[in-house]
């Protein structure tokens, strides 16, 4: 029985370039370097698989996990007949993954690299790779594939990739570090600082993980929530700017200034949650009342044709609640409790998903302020805490995620926009199309945020997100 060439070609007329080269850096271990250099197109390379044996008609797992890989679940379901969910069950089986977690850690390190950290890393090799490999169109897979050529870097030798990722971004090697670790592995580091798996004098134990489950997220495990409606429901932004009703009308909140930058957050929500396939609504400066009619008016929509429902709330507050632009409290409990199955029976069993920027609290991480050209902490530091675990139902498929932790303060950029925000509308932009549930990217968030600092008062931030989820949450974009 032999493959059906229409659907390789179908696959093929899909690829770019860039994608080929994945593929081709994905199946480094089943095709010989001069068989994949002399691919010049995806059907070409095709043919190298079929040449090698890894491309059989009864057997197109490997073919699957490739595409798997780069994130074209697309042409999975197109010309394949498959499903993410089907690839991950063949991955999770013993064998089943054949693209080794060495290799798969090397692809994400490229995927992650910047280009000004490309750049970086030309620089500090042009003492190792002829100038010609080290061209304005050579990408990290390209530096990573030479470096292999050379001697430079195997799965028993990391000691320059490392070196040189501690010179670039320490972040590209820490996440090979933490790959790496899932999989039992210690990383050990040498006197002369280089890094060594296992063993002290700087080589890779010999067997990374022979038979490894199909990602690096055990969470995978896990069956995931259904999204595939279009749209795939809704993304309620409610953005408080101008809070000139609440200095006039209460006393105390006499310095609440506005909050300046947080039209760039939502105008990040609003282009990643359009990509993401959700109707996005956004209300401006509303007072305490008209963000509870708000509330109300979704929590009595129809969600039965929706998978999902997300709320993005913009403003100032303190523990436990936001404030309306009037200054008048909405405690965060009775916006989430809203879409309880009891008070919205259409999204009963859906995920409902809530991000809150709000001020919360004002104690302060002790660590680092970003400083405005005004050079006025107030222009630039908005103060939210996180949220408390009361504030989210006691009842399954909830998500909550706030700026920072409860009682603590958190940083705004008039210019830029929120350190959270920002940072998880870029996480949520990168790593959907790769197939990332949402606590993953989370974690991501966490971990940038917690790094940034601002300079002036060595202050610090540190979000967290609360959870009732009983499935892998994952934000489609095909």
């Amino acid at each position: 029985m032999e493959l059906p060439r229409g659907r390789l070609l179908a696959i093929s007329e899909e690829l770019d370039e860039t994608e080929l080269a994945a593929l081709k850096f994905l199946s480094r271990e089943h095709v010989p370097r001069r068989k994949l250099e002399d691919a010049r197109s995806p059907h070409d390379f095709f043919e190298a698989l079929e040449e090698m044996g890894v491309l059989e008609a009864g057997n197109l797992a490997f073919l699957r996990e490739l595409l798997y890989r780069i994130g074209r679940i697309d042409l999975l379901v197109a010309h394949l007949g498959s499903s993410r969910e089907q690839v991950e069950r063949e991955l999770r089986a013993p064998g089943g993954a054949r693209v080794p977690p060495f290799r798969y850690l090397l692809f994400h390190l490229a995927e992650d690299t910047t280009e000004d950290e490309l750049m970086s890393f030309k620089l500090y090799l042009v003492e190792e790779l002829p100038k010609s490999k080290l061209t304005h169109g050579t990408t990290m897979l390209d530096i990573l594939t030479e470096m292999e050529k050379k001697g430079l870097l195997g799965k028993d030798n990391l000691s320059m990739l490392k070196s040189l990722c501690e010179k670039v971004n320490i972040s590209l090697w820490n996440r090979i570090e933490d790959g790496l670790n899932l999989y039992g592995q210690e990383m050990l580091i040498t006197e002369e600082g280089r890094g060594s798996i296992g063993r002290p004098e700087g080589h890779l134990v010999s067997s990374v993980a022979p038979d490894p489950p199909g990602t690096f997220n055990s969470s995978q495990l896990l069956e995931a929530y259904k999204m595939t409606s279009r749209p795939c429901g809704v993304c309620l932004i409610l953005n408080n700017h101008n809070f000139a009703k609440a200095r006039e009308g209460v006393l105390e909140h006499k310095h609440m200034k506005d909050r300046n930058g947080t039209d760039v957050d939502a105008a990040a929500l609003r282009n990643v949650f359009s990509k993401l396939h959700f109707r996005v609504e956004e209300y401006r400066d509303l007072t305490a009342e008209e963000i509870r009619k708000t509330v109300n008016i979704f929590r009595s929509e129809d969600h039965e044709d929706n998978d999902c429902f997300v709320c993005c709330i913009l403003s100032h507050g303190k523990k436990g609640i936001i404030y309306g632009v009037d200054g008048q409290e909405v405690p965060i409990r009775e916006l989430t409790t809203s879409f309880t199955a009891r008070n919205c029976n259409s999204l009963a069993g859906k995920p409902k998903v809530f991000f809150i920027q709000a001020c919360q609290g004002d104690a302060f991480h002790k660590g680092v302020t970003i400083e405005t050209d005004s050079g006025e902490q107030d222009s630039s530091v908005e103060r939210d805490a996180r949220f408390q675990l009361d504030c989210i139902p006691a009842e399954a498929d909830f998500l909550l995620g706030m700026a920072t932790l409860q009682d603590y303060v958190s940083y705004r950029s008039p210019r830029e926009g929120t350190w959270y925000i920002q940072a998880l509308c870029q996480h949520l932009e990168y790593s959907c199309p790769r197939g990332e549930d949402v606590l993953t990217i989370l974690t991501a968030v966490n971990r940038e945020v917690s790094r940034k600092t601002c300079e002036r008062d060595a202050k610090k931030q540190m979000p967290q997100p609360s959870f009732t989820l009983r499935k892998r949450l994952i934000f489609p974009v095909n």
